[in-house]
């Protein structure tokens, strides 16, 4: 089935739509519930305000987050211009790895950070000289 330059609102239930493509779509609104999007791919996209509740992540890999970088079309040059805060809550990151992300200004509270590095650095380890002084 192909739909091209269609306005409407679909409803799909139990079905079967492996490998099925969006191109150039407005999906705003789209909500999704006890679905399989093993492999799937967002590539290019506006997620602002996205909600993703009660999935399992294991081996997602998200890069290039962020405002669009000089030299996208919707590159704004203006400096000023910050993304809003993403929140996590409730997430299992253990064995993750972040590189080379913008973490300015990131506030991480009453977690896990057993075994966490940053650089190479035991973060309990700084808290602990922290701490004593």
């Amino acid at each position: 089935m192909k739909l091209e330059n269609e306005k409407d609102t679909l409803t799909v239930s139990s079905s079967y739509l492996r490998n099925s493509v969006f191109e150039h779509s407005d999906l705003s609104g789209l909500k999704m519930n006890d679905v399989n999007l093993t492999g799937m791919e967002i590539i290019d996209a506006n997620l602002s305000d996205i909600v993703i509740d009660g999935a399992q992540i294991g081996g997602a890999y998200l890069k290039n987050i962020g405002m669009p970088p000089e030299g996208h079309p919707l590159y704004d040059d203006c400096k000023n211009i910050i993304q809003r805060p993403v929140r996590f809550e409730n997430c299992d990151f253990n064995h993750s790895k972040i590189t080379n992300c913008n973490l300015a200004n990131v506030e991480i509270n009453e977690c896990n950070i057993a075994g966490m590095k940053i650089n190479g650095i035991l973060i309990e380890d700084l808290l602990k000289r922290y701490n004593s002084k």
